[in-house]
């Protein structure tokens, strides 16, 4: 399904915040992936809130709750601070908002604004430490966790990934994917279905994931670790967020180094066991398919366009390698 012109969601997003008590704010748009991310400065104030205008079936209104539930609890459970929902007016995190004469209507959540930056290109090897610990602090609290009994998200599991119903849509759909191309990669699929049925989803392997753990989605305030963007969080092999980690360039020279810097901050909190260590590049490939899958249905938005090019080489590139070190 095509999305709206922005200046439609521009009007909804200015429709929702007044739910927030926050009508006559300045917004501007920061994002558009899955969803619509506004940066909102309301009158008078001294610090901005976040506005995120859900992409039209994506996650339900359960689906949403959940999200911000397990957020609500890595911070008060796990010491991982994460950005919180604020209550509307009505006392309700999520706002379901509508434009009638336009047809359009949305899930908007308002986030408070936490501080932070992304850690900077030369300071990759420390990043991918940190990053690593805190993937295990979450991990670890996912295993242990009593969720809700609504708690209702995604699968990252090999159907939800590859099969018919796909979260992210077929593979065969990516960029610039020949039927040469095909061919290649439906190997490397069906080598990753075989790895992963031995692998197995036992109870220390598979559960609840941030399944985007990337260095855009951790922010470091004076030396503080937060984690933003749980928009995909779901059910799916805790080794995936690994493979997240290096989203968009698991085919570059360093990722092997940047990979054992993550693995020594990750047993800081939780152990990695060394058959799981030699399923990471089965999980860096999958991940790098349903990334592919993902430019395919979304090559609307600007990280398609500027990412797509290339990406359908370099993704069979890893395949290649992928069959020949794993087959």
């Amino acid at each position: 399904m095509l999305e709206p012109a922005k200046e439609i969601i521009d009007e909804l997003a200015a429709a929702a915040v007044p739910r927030w008590g926050l009508a006559g704010s300045e917004l501007a748009l920061i994002n558009h992936s899955e969803n619509w991310t506004y940066r909102v400065m309301p009158q008078g104030a001294a610090r901005p809130v976040i506005l995120r205008v859900h992409r039209d079936a994506y996650h339900t209104t359960d689906g949403i709750r959940s999200e911000l539930a397990w957020m609500r609890a890595l911070q008060a459970e796990a010491a991982v601070k994460t950005p919180q929902a604020m209550p509307g007016r009505d006392g309700q995190d999520i706002q379901w908002v509508e434009l009638p004469g336009l047809g359009v209507a949305r899930n908007c959540v308002l986030f408070e604004f936490i501080d932070g930056i992304e850690p900077p290109p030369d300071q990759l090897m420390p990043a991918f430490r940190q990053l690593g610990e805190v993937t295990a602090l979450c991990h670890n609290h996912s295993e242990g966790w009593a969720r809700p009994a609504w708690f209702e998200r995604l699968c990252w599991d090999f159907e939800h990934s590859f099969g018919g119903n796909a979260n992210w849509g077929s593979w065969r759909n990516g960029p610039d994917c020949t039927p040469e191309r095909e061919l290649l990669l439906e190997r490397a699929v069906d080598l990753m279905e075989r790895r992963l049925r031995r692998f197995g989803q036992g109870p220390r392997r598979y559960g609840l994931i941030h399944a985007d753990f990337r260095l855009a989605n951790l922010l470091v305030h004076e030396g503080d670790v937060r984690v933003i963007d749980f928009d995909d969080c779901g059910f799916g092999w805790f080794l995936y967020d690994a493979a997240t980690a290096v989203s968009f360039f698991e085919d570059r020279a360093d990722v092997p180094e940047l990979m054992e810097a993550w693995k020594e901050g990750y047993r800081r909190r939780r152990e990695l066991s060394r058959s799981d260590e030699d399923e990471l590049w089965t999980f860096i490939m999958m991940r790098r398919m349903t990334l592919f899958a993902w430019m395919g249905s979304h090559s609307e938005t600007e990280l398609a366009r500027t990412e797509g090019p290339g990406y359908s080489l370099g993704t069979c590139e890893l395949a290649e390698r992928y069959l020949s070190s794993h087959s």
